[in-house]
């Protein structure tokens, strides 16, 4: 996938909604330990109206959009990149743009996606809870992590 010269997040608009919901699939197919727990229209359905509620910023490639992040207030939902964009900063720059945006970030994690909490640990997020996946869609054991630490440690003496 050929990127854009300068990669600038930006707002995500519905005619994005096809090709981020195949990055997603992408990701679902290449990680076995995922289960597939929705039908594909409803991940149709959800980006959409993520991105009418203005919570999805993309990055842009040549053919479409290469990564997105969805979040809502200071909760991230998602973050993925494009499978042939990957290692190519996308990611750290639609997390640097939501940092720019807000001053706390939360995220939950699958446990066992350990790349994903790798880029999200060198990026200052610290974890500050462990849970059984009751609240994630797949049921899988997750971690609350935030940035940037020092709100994690005003949260937990609170």
């Amino acid at each position: 996938m050929k990127l854009a010269r300068r990669p600038e997040p930006r707002r995500a608009r519905l005619h994005h909604v096809p090709q981020m919901t195949a990055i997603l699939w992408a990701f679902a197919r290449s990680t076995p330990w995922l289960p597939r727990v929705r039908p594909r229209h409803t991940d149709l359905r959800l980006m959409a109206q993520f991105t009418r509620r203005g919570w999805v910023r993309i990055v842009p490639g040549r053919c479409g959009p290469a990564a997105f992040i969805t979040r809502e207030g200071e909760r991230i939902l998602a973050l993925y990149v494009h499978p042939r964009a990957r290692r190519r900063g996308l990611g750290s720059a639609l997390l640097q743009d939501a940092k720019s945006q807000s001053p706390r970030l939360e995220l939950w994690v699958v446990e066992a996606n350990h790349p994903a909490r790798a880029f999200y640990t060198a990026h200052g997020f610290v974890e500050v809870a462990r849970a059984r996946g009751g609240g994630n869609d797949e049921n899988l054991p997750d971690i609350l992590m935030v940035w940037p630490p020092e709100s994690s440690q005003r949260s937990a003496e609170a």
